[in-house]
């Protein structure tokens, strides 16, 4: 039996040898690139991050794989890609030596808090609620997003009702004070949170109120003080803390004073009917005013009446 043997070129070479040697080259460059994309996957690799800042580390950093930052299905984060660079920034010098820290940190004074500011909204600024960031008290407070956010764990105490009042009184110390008082929006109890009321990010209006005014945002709850009623008390109207203390009071129904007193900064030495709005001193007990009693027990729709004798806000 004869086998067919390959003929030869001029050069003594079997055909095709250039093409095995390109194939060959093409492998090689193949690998090369593998080898090259699974070192920049390394850098960039959170895995990497963690080899040291792993359990041990006081500020804990690994839940962060159980918040929405770590979603690397979900295209709106960047984790996927850049891992944790993609919040701090080039750490190539802090992967050599721990002496330097990376470009962005979120915890002390190393970072300028503008720019830790930048990097979370550098994602953030499309969202709704950080509209009115810039200009905000917060802002010119120089806050910044990490003072109130724990950006590595999957419980951020301030986006839960019952954990978030704790965080914002770490700096509002007089509110505080007030939400211990008796009379008080249910804040202490977890049925409300600051954020029921407040937009922490900025707002068009004072106060950081939800709502462009203070009646507007109590409304928002009390909407039966709302109107319109046929007969009007302004101060109601106008303004709810002409009467009321927002956070807490010693005083029934979040009162600034309680009753007649209250009534009395504005009815004083008025006549009405069959009896006369002054203050009375502990000689006159026996009148209409005596102790424990109250404007409130007869002027009972304080608020506003529609009532046709409702003029008087007795009905």
């Amino acid at each position: 039996m004869h086998h067919k043997r390959l003929s030869k070129t001029r050069d003594g070479r079997a055909p095709g040898g250039w093409g095995l040697r390109f194939l060959a080259a093409a492998l090689v460059a193949a690998l090369l690139a593998t080898a090259a994309s699974a070192v920049h996957a390394r850098d960039t690799d959170p895995d990497r991050c963690t080899r040291c800042h792993d359990e041990t580390e006081d500020y804990p950093v690994l839940p962060v794989y159980k918040t929405a930052h770590a979603a690397v299905a979900d295209e709106r984060t960047r984790f996927g890609d850049a891992g944790c660079t993609s919040c701090h920034g080039d750490s190539a010098d802090h992967l050599e030596d721990d002496e330097f820290y990376p470009e962005v940190t979120f915890t002390g004074d190393r970072t300028p808090v503008a720019k830790q500011n930048e990097a979370c909204l550098d994602c953030h600024k499309g969202d709704s609620h950080v509209v009115h960031w810039q200009g905000s008290d917060h802002d010119f407070a120089e806050l910044s997003c990490a003072s109130c956010h724990d950006i590595h764990t999957g419980h951020d105490d301030v986006l839960f009702t019952d954990t978030q009042p704790q965080v914002c009184t770490d700096c509002h110390k007089q509110q505080e004070h007030e939400l211990r008082r008796p009379s008080r929006h249910p804040v202490p109890d977890g049925l409300m949170a600051c954020s029921d009321c407040h937009e922490p990010h900025g707002a068009t209006g004072s106060g950081l109120l939800k709502e462009p005014n203070i009646n507007e945002t109590c409304y928002s709850c009390h909407a039966e003080k709302r109107g319109p009623f046929l007969w009007e008390h302004m101060p109601a109207r106008e303004d709810c803390t002409s009467c009321h203390q927002v956070h807490g009071s010693i005083h029934r129904g979040l009162l600034e004073v309680r009753g007649p007193q209250l009534c009395q900064q504005c009815h004083l030495d008025e006549v009405f009917g069959d009896h006369a709005s002054r203050m009375y001193d502990r000689d006159q007990l026996g009148t209409s005013f005596a102790a424990g009693r109250n404007c409130l027990n007869c002027h009972s729709q304080v608020h506003g009446s529609n009532h046709p004798q409702g003029y008087n806000f007795r009905r």
